[in-house]
């Protein structure tokens, strides 16, 4: 899910917002400010109403981001890539790209969450408690005791042992310890979620047909996480189908070198024409890593111009590139992909560079365990996926195949 509103970044972990979260705030705001407090605490203004309404839903949002952050920061220092954090309607996610190293890991980065979120119950408790003793109104203190309920609520929640939640985590750190196997333990995990999600629609459709609007939010809630999880059952078994695929036996390998201040010219000259090489690896002046130039993006320069482009500015830049290593698996690579359609995977053995896939290849082999194409785009445009690489592997406009 991508943010609508970017609003910048926190320890380093860009914060964003989806427009949906703006019906977290009107739900609470509205339900708070022309219902439950004017029943509870009559006799106030009804500017002062508002006020509380709108206090208590941004600072409910401020939680989901406290709850958000809490797993990022963790994760990341337990090695997996942060992408960023969304908030959205039913709440945050924070968008991590790759897996966890061990069971512990995965363990701890799950459990921090609830973890967050229990923590801020207690502290709006506790405020709630100082309002109240030291005159700081009845409508204050009503507020902080709503976040407390909302806080503790959401801990709770979030530790029901199924995917996509929390306490999924958790259950397939579990599992995978006990077991030993991380994509089984995410299967069964993944089975639960989609068993609480049905029956959180369940649920919902008896509000409905018994209490109107209310289970409207269970239906909404519940039809998420049987969809979510059933995209991780999913995943999951293409992790276990590439556990013993090794990156080796898929990469296009050997991938020459060239310097990124060199011209299109002299690559055109010290290219070797056949075979061609899936893509060639630059180089600044000082012998570290650039980027990476693929046939697509030579293609769309005109050949007039080859003797003044520059490689550096035409190849994809290092921060775009999967990078991994030699003796992994296709089942590492995966999650590392993220929603990238259209990629290129650098392949590297102790640091150096000695291959090169795309999401096509990985889709292929995806498709040759038999587990469907849904997963991974098939067709690969920019990356120059064996499905759109022209015969013999031209790299050049009007370069002919060897006879």
């Amino acid at each position: 899910m991508r943010a609508t509103l970017r609003l910048g970044r926190i320890a380093g972990i860009p914060v964003g917002l989806h427009w949906s979260v703006v019906g977290i705030v009107l739900l609470v705001a509205i339900g708070l400010a022309a219902h439950q407090l004017p029943l509870l605490f009559p006799g106030y203004p009804a500017a002062a109403y508002v006020v509380a309404g709108i206090a208590a839903a941004l600072l409910l949002v401020l939680s989901l981001l406290v709850h958000e952050l809490a797993h990022a920061v963790v994760a990341r220092r337990n090695g997996v890539e942060v992408v960023g954090i969304t908030l959205w309607l039913l709440g945050g996610m924070a968008q991590l790209r790759g897996e966890a190293r061990d069971a512990g890991a995965e363990a701890r980065i799950a459990a921090v969450g609830p973890a967050a979120s229990a923590l801020l119950a207690l502290l709006f408790a506790a405020f709630a408690s100082a309002s109240a003793q030291f005159g700081g109104g009845a409508l204050v203190a009503i507020v902080l005791v709503y976040l407390a309920l909302l806080n503790a609520a959401l801990a709770v929640f979030n530790l029901l042992p199924a995917a996509p939640l929390d306490g999924g985590r958790v259950l397939r750190a579990a599992l995978w310890r006990w077991r030993g196997d991380r994509w089984r333990a995410a299967i069964w995990s993944a089975y639960a979620g989609r068993v609480l999600g049905l029956l959180l629609i369940g649920l919902g459709i008896a509000q409905l047909l018994f209490r109107g609007v209310d289970g409207l939010w269970w239906v909404l809630l519940g039809w998420f996480i049987t969809a979510v999880a059933g995209a991780e059952a999913h995943q999951a078994r293409v992790g276990a189908a590439l556990a013993d695929v090794p990156v080796r036996d898929v990469m296009r390998q050997p991938v020459p070198t060239a310097g990124s201040h060199t011209t299109l010219h002299d690559l055109r000259r010290d290219l070797p024409a056949d075979p061609p090489p899936p893509a060639v690896v630059l180089l600044d002046r000082d012998g570290h890593l650039a980027g990476l130039l693929t046939p697509q993006r030579i293609r769309a320069v005109p050949e007039d111009a080859h003797g003044t482009v520059r490689l550096g500015d035409l190849a994809i830049p290092v921060e775009q590139l999967v990078r991994v290593g030699v003796e992994e698996t296709l089942a590492t690579v995966v999650p590392r992909l993220g929603d990238q359609r259209h990629a290129w995977i650098l392949v590297e053995d102790a640091g150096h560079p000695v291959g090169a896939l795309t999401t096509s290849d990985v889709a292929e082999a995806v498709a040759d365990r038999r587990l469907g194409a849904a997963t991974f785009p098939v067709r690969v445009e920019e990356t120059g996926g064996r499905s759109s690489t022209p015969p013999s592997g031209w790299w050049f406009p009007g370069q002919r195949p060897p006879d």
